[in-house]
């Protein structure tokens, strides 16, 4: 990829807030620096909102929701079409301008664009399949009329680290149930984002109906939208210690929320699993996107038959893997998001050898130019670990033991969070057990990536509340009216 080819998709970004259709400066003027973490270069720096750009983009949000909800859900499907089509033209450029602000590899940021994308199609679909029910009532005397009616006003915050799907898989299902959205896209990711309103702009979407503030000080722009009795609907994808306080401030209004929190999956590995079955799934369910997934395998739970050749089978792709900026051609490890990210994921790793586990590959930060981090590999982790206990967030496979089905299964839900797991046996049966035994909103059965537009995403326990995707994802920005007309 040219210098001149990135250059000239960065220059076509814009830099200010979308509010009510116009793309605008901060009230104050402000800016912050977006940064590449292979290199550390700024690539873009834009406005920065303050909490009055947020009130004034809940203000278009508002005067635009009648109009936005009347409208017919034909009209809307098409929009939402017409940005999937839009999406398919510019999906090398979305997929560069997340390596480039993000550093996964190229490869897959390809895939986000795809998966991402489903989700405009998908809910484009949903848009005119919204219905209620009309029936009599068991007494006779009257007939009962149930119907479906937007939210309303609402706003999401976003996380970093698939900063184009995420966007997606929330404003997509909004826009197709006729509510308006204020969005704050991650400071650390925000270019994504603001590309992609910028094809909603294009596919004819009115204003007002989406506004984007991006701001470097989330927490102060946040609260007073929240608060604001005019907003209806809070959905937030990110760590559960932000999610609980949101939670909180969500309460004061009882607004709608939909939370998608921390996870820490285990990936189960028996017996009588195929091994290379399982070991591609835990390639794919570790190390997409540097390990930097809610939905990454956190604790590789494997039975002690096997779990030597598991381990050995690992380790052999771990050491092929290569590590490089993710435009670079054979890239598998980008750069973590951050210094920070770097550190914790050293100090998980020093923790879990200092307690007596072992280190078959990488182990330490790349020295140099970015945030990178060598793919590892840990075996005999001992309870007690940190590492079993706390999200990971990097590129590092950690196997624990066990020995009993009972054992892999206490294991399993050892944890306050729930939101999946993967399982690899070849014994249908047991497979079954799994499903019903196993606290968690999703499960992955001798596979290693579970997302998909179709399908409910979400989580149980600390992990979250409501679902995205699927069937039910649009049911999230709905409210149900219920009607009784008497018999006359």
């Amino acid at each position: 990829m040219s210098t001149q080819t990135e250059q000239a998709l960065l220059d076509s970004i814009p830099t200010g807030l979308f509010i009510g259709g116009e793309w605008i400066d901060g009230e104050t003027g402000g800016t912050f620096d977006v940064q590449d973490p292979a290199t550390g270069a700024v690539i873009r720096t834009i406005a920065d909102a303050t909490p009055g750009d947020g009130i004034r983009a809940l203000d278009a949000a508002v005067a635009a929701q009648d109009a936005w909800a009347a409208t017919a859900p034909r009209t809307r499907s098409e929009i939402l079409r017409r940005a999937f089509d839009l999406v398919q033209e510019h999906k090398e450029d979305l997929a560069l301008l997340m390596t480039l602000e993000m550093g996964k590899p190229l490869a897959e940021a390809r895939g986000e664009v795809a998966y991402g994308g489903e989700f405009l199609r998908w809910f484009s679909e949903e848009a005119v399949r919204i219905s209620g029910r009309y029936g009599i009532n068991p007494e006779g005397t009257g007939h009962m009329v149930v119907s479906q009616r937007p939210v309303g006003p609402s706003f999401f915050v976003t996380p970093w680290n698939f900063p184009f799907a995420m966007a997606t898989r929330k404003i997509a299902p909004a826009l197709a149930a006729g509510c308006t959205v204020v969005i704050k896209p991650p400071a650390l990711t925000p270019l994504t984002t603001i590309f992609f309103t910028s094809l909603l702009e294009k596919a004819g979407l009115p204003a007002g109906v989406v506004n984007v503030v991006q701001t470097s000080k989330s927490s102060a722009l946040s609260a007073p939208i929240i608060a604001d009795p005019r907003l209806r609907k809070l959905s937030f994808t990110g760590s559960t210690e932000v999610g609980r306080k949101l939670i909180a401030q969500a309460a004061e209004g009882v607004l709608r929320v939909s939370m998608e929190l921390g996870g820490n999956a285990p990936f189960v590995v028996f017996d009588d699993a195929d091994l290379d079955k399982a070991v591609d799934g835990a390639l794919a369910a570790k190390f997409r996107n540097i390990g930097q997934a809610c939905t990454a395998a956190n604790r590789f739970i494997v039975h002690k038959d096997v779990a030597e050749e598991f381990a050995r089978k690992v380790t052999e792709r771990v050491n092929a893997m290569k590590i490089g900026r993710g435009t670079e051609e054979g890239v598998a490890i980008g750069p973590l998001i951050d210094e920070g990210a770097v550190a914790k994921t050293g100090e998980l790793v020093d923790d879990a050898v200092e307690r007596g586990a072992t280190l078959l590959a990488g182990g330490k930060a790349l020295e140099g130019t970015g945030t990178f981090y060598e793919p590892t590999v840990l075996t005999d982790v001992v309870a007690g670990s940190a590492i079993l206990r706390e999200e990971i967030f990097g590129p590092v496979l950690a196997i624990a033991t066990f020995d009993t089905e009972d054992d892999a299964v206490r294991l399993a839900n050892d944890t306050e969070y729930g939101l999946v797991s993967y399982v690899f046996t070849e014994n249908l049966q047991r497979g079954q057990r799994m499903i019903d035994k196993l606290e968690t909103g999703m499960m992955g059965l001798n596979v290693g990536v579970v997302s998909n537009a179709a399908a409910p995403f979400g989580g149980v326990k600390q992990s979250g509340v409501g679902r995205e995707g699927g069937l039910e994802g649009i049911h999230e920005y709905l409210s149900t009216k219920y009607t009784l007309i008497p018999v006359s």
